[in-house]
């Protein structure tokens, strides 16, 4: 082959390469567009009035105490709703969240708190507990949440307004971080920026038979109906899994317009990582394997990095633009976060190290959780435990 023919192959390959990198660059601009619209969407919508106001039991599995545990909980405390009560699990007597936890019922008196010392065996520990918490519970809406958010003052009306509609079966809320340190706050940005505008992305194609471990708020008899928290026992993924029982029984899930607030202390960047990496490999599992491929073309900045890198920065500075507006209008606008405002030269790395999270996460069954190591099975499912030194 001559000289020129093979000059004219090459050519055409590094032609072809770039029509693909304008394709790539062109659906990542259109998924930042959409995630702009979706959140812009929902920023508008109105709160649902709650004229009923039924009587709601808050449940909250408990395992030792991070850094504002107590204020955490106490935004609970001072809810502005006629009848509720806090129920607290632990697996252990000795739990340091058990001070906190006496302090609050001090401090509120008239608020029905009650500790409750579960044993309920689980290979998701947490569903254990919050299976002894049901049993526990008195009235008909239950709320869970993870221990460390905080809500505000008119939480409770909020999110259980929508289950007064028979055809709701779960609201969920969107969250926002409060970090203190950089590792943490790449996971913020990654939360504000990456994973919330996704999920008003997926709602708008339909997609909702999730929830988020930020709030969980249903009725009892439903719970009863999908089996209890006893059929979500095996699965790392509670809180998708039972949105998704929920919504099986032909019930709807639904955002709340209601933001909570959570701690994120990574301490390290090998924390961050491996925080993430469970995030990735979980969400791949737990029947995202389809939507977890197609990942990559969220994450903008990679594909302005590799545009600029073929010279095609007529493409890569407009994909860079409309990155910026969306993570601002997302992180900053609908969430409350002012990291994503005051740290937005950042995003691009966050986005970065997203698609190294994703490499990592697409295999692999292990994860690491607190002071276990878990093998998953590809439904996400726990089939064993190996606890770390």
């Amino acid at each position: 082959m001559g000289r020129r023919a093979l000059g004219g192959l090459r050519g055409r390959a590094a032609g072809d390469v770039t029509v693909a990198i304008i394709v790539i660059a062109t659906a990542a601009a259109l998924y930042q567009l959409l995630a702009l619209i979706a959140t812009l969407y929902h920023k508008r919508q109105p709160p649902t009035p709650n004229p009923q106001r039924p009587p709601v039991s808050i449940l909250k599995p408990v395992y030792g105490r991070d850094a504002g545990f107590y204020e955490a909980i106490r935004t609970h405390a001072l809810q502005q709703y006629p009848e509720f009560e806090i129920l607290f699990g632990i697996r252990r007597a000795d739990d340091p969240a058990v001070a906190d936890v006496e302090r609050l019922t001090r401090e509120f008196p008239a608020v029905p708190v009650r500790l409750v010392l579960c044993n309920s065996p689980a290979p998701n520990l947490k569903v254990g507990t919050l299976i002894d918490l049901a049993r526990e519970a008195r009235h008909p809406i239950l709320i869970v949440n993870d221990s460390d958010i905080s809500v505000p003052p008119d939480y409770i009306r909020d999110v259980t307004a929508q289950l007064a509609d028979a055809n709701i079966g779960l609201v969920t809320c969107l969250y926002r971080a409060e970090v203190h340190d950089w590792p943490s706050r790449f996971e913020a940005l990654a939360i504000a920026a990456d994973f919330a505008p996704s999920t008003l992305v997926a709602r708008m194609f339909g997609v909702s038979d999730f929830g988020l471990g930020s709030t969980l708020a249903f009725r009892a008899p439903d719970l009863d109906r999908m089996g209890g928290f006893q059929a979500i026992t095996d699965y790392i993924a509670d809180d998708y899994q039972l949105g998704h029982k929920l919504h099986s029984l032909g019930l709807r899930n639904v955002i709340s317009e209601v933001v909570v607030s959570t701690r994120l202390s990574a301490e390290s960047w090998a924390g961050a990582w491996r925080h993430q990496v469970r995030w990735a490999r979980t969400i791949r599992l737990s029947g995202g394997g389809a939507g977890y491929l197609g990942l990559p073309i969220t994450y903008a900045s990679l594909w302005v990095v590799v545009a600029a890198l073929f010279g095609l920065w007529w493409i890569a500075l407009p994909l860079l633009a409309i990155r910026f507006a969306m993570a601002i209008t997302c992180g900053w606008f609908l969430l409350g976060a002012s990291d994503v405002w005051k740290y937005c030269y950042a995003i691009p790395f966050r986005d970065l190290w997203g698609a190294a999270v994703w490499g990592a996460g697409l295999v692999g069954h292990r994860v690491i959780w607190r002071d276990q190591e878990l093998e998953l099975d590809g439904e996400g499912k726990i089939v064993s435990k190996t606890r770390l030194l």
